[in-house]
């Protein structure tokens, strides 16, 4: 593509050399340009964009997108200098890959609890309803059944309208995708066309970067506020937050609730451990699914395909046959009679959640077990609100590491205990060795009890000093449990 097209409807302040030079590749990371490149220097939240122009023009770039001219200009090279190079790399990346969300329906979730779930199982049934899709996840990207890794909630601009481009190459219709706070906040949403946007919850999370509980509302409400007139806008009126996100959107809204008046109702029939019976719409219907927050997650998938066409009676229909999302309110059952349960909760709310969907199924019969810790090097001010909800709703607890980081693991457990008074810590053991902690808490379950393993669901490792560990929860209890 050459490189004026590529910049049209752009801002552009000045520009050096030719604007007729070809354009064979886009990249925000200097070691990704290729020969004939355009590389967009970004100023980063931890590193700045402008100091690997260099390097990236020793790589081949024919063309550097900037804020700031460097000092030294290089002969053959272009230069264009924008106010704002986070503000138009999603634009430029849309336009180099054909605008692929123009070419399918893209919706987008974002929230703080619920995004993986509710997108996954958009993915999941969209599939079984006969049509080819893509997700973008937490978890992992998939293009149709081709796996993906994923590295970020949201992947940046370039490799994001790259997967989108290989969406639509494949036949995709629909693609499902969550959207981070970061994501919006760092425009990697940016230039994209999106049929629809579902608002989940919004509690205390990623404050170590947003810094204010607004900034984070703003970041999740700038998202609604781009949608088209021509898309949709589902929002949970069981939440404050919830008419907050679409007031100013120009999307059709629509609210779901479990608790009262809204387009798309959901009330509890029956609880069990294996799932779900559920009044949807004054419907009926089984879902292998527990406890009322999932209740609200099934309600916006169901809401997401209605707005999207499909008929009521087909969605539950394929709705009976979903799955949870892997190390979301996983059972483990033991021969001994006690079930652990593998929860990726890592907020107090979320904690909550799976606390009192536990207490829905045991109904005053059998104990609660947790196990959970906090991530190192992020919000510490959510530590001892952790601790508060493991201790209210549960009769032991077991306070270990989760992803240390940098930090030392029982200064982090430290600042948990900090949040509990002397009658409450009485509750509470503390084993630093994620292992021994789930060990522990299965030889103190009998029958008819609940170990509840919590904060990492379907992650496969712990970070200990920048170095990945391999540890899977679930394998864990597994062993422990002498299962195979």
């Amino acid at each position: 593509m050459i490189l004026k097209d590529l910049l049209r409807g752009i801002r552009v302040m000045e520009t050096i050399g030719s604007e007729e030079t070809e354009i064979s590749g886009v990249a925000i990371d200097s070691r990704k340009v290729t020969k004939g490149g355009l590389f967009v220097a970004m100023k980063g939240t931890q590193v700045d964009g402008h100091k690997f122009i260099p390097k990236a023009i020793e790589l081949g770039a024919a063309a550097i997108l900037c804020e700031n001219l460097p000092d030294n200009l290089e002969e053959g090279v272009a230069y264009v200098v924008v106010p704002d190079t986070e503000d138009i790399v999603g634009e430029v990346a849309t336009r180099f890959y054909g605008n692929p969300s123009e070419k399918l329906k893209l919706v987008g979730v974002t929230g703080t609890n619920g995004k993986t779930t509710i997108a996954t199982l958009l993915y999941n049934m969209f599939r079984k309803f006969g049509h080819k899709c893509g997700l973008l996840s937490t978890v992992c990207n998939y293009i149709e059944e081709e796996a993906i890794p994923a590295d970020h909630t949201t992947p940046d601009p370039i490799e994001l309208n790259e997967l989108l481009a290989r969406m639509v190459e494949v036949g995709c219709e629909y693609a499902f995708m969550e959207c981070s706070s970061h994501a919006i906040a760092q425009k990697r949403i940016g230039g994209l066309k999106f049929a629809g946007g579902i608002f989940t919850n919004l509690t205390r999370d990623h404050l170590d970067y947003h810094k204010t509980f607004e900034n984070y509302r703003n970041a999740k409400k700038a998202f609604f506020d781009g949608l088209p007139k021509s898309a949709f806008a589902i929002t949970n009126a069981d939440d404050k937050n919830g008419l907050v996100m679409t007031q100013n959107t120009k999307a059709v809204v629509k609210t779901y609730s479990t608790r009262s008046a809204a387009d798309f109702k959901a009330r509890i029939l029956e609880c069990h451990f294996e799932g779900m019976y559920l009044e949807i719409d004054n419907r009926e219907v089984g879902v292998q699914f527990i406890g009322k927050f999932n209740v609200s997650n099934l309600l916006a998938v169901y809401g997401a395909a209605v707005m999207l066409g499909k008929h009521p009676e087909d969605i539950l229909l394929v709705m009976s046959t979903l799955h949870s999302v892997s190390g979301r309110l996983e059972p483990i059952r033991s021969p001994e009679g006690y079930t652990a349960v593998v929860d990726y909760a890592h907020t107090p709310d979320a904690l909550e959640n799976v606390l009192n969907a536990i207490h829905e199924v045991l109904n005053g019969k059998g104990q609660v077990i947790t196990v959970c810790g906090a991530g190192g090097n992020r919000d510490k001010g959510k530590r001892p609100l952790m601790a508060q909800e493991a201790v209210k709703q549960s009769d032991k607890v077991i306070f270990t590491s989760d992803n240390p980081r940098f930090e030392e693991p029982q200064d982090i457990i430290d600042d948990m205990l900090a949040g509990l008074n002397d009658h409450q810590k009485r509750k509470v053991l503390t084993i630093v060795d994620r292992k021994e902690a789930i060990r522990t808490a299965c030889m103190l379950a009998g029958k008819g009890d609940v170990v509840l393993i919590a904060g990492k669901g379907h992650e496969d490792y712990q970070e200990v000093k920048g170095v990945k560990h391999h540890f899977d929860d679930k394998e864990v209890v597994k062993e422990i449990m002498g299962i195979k």
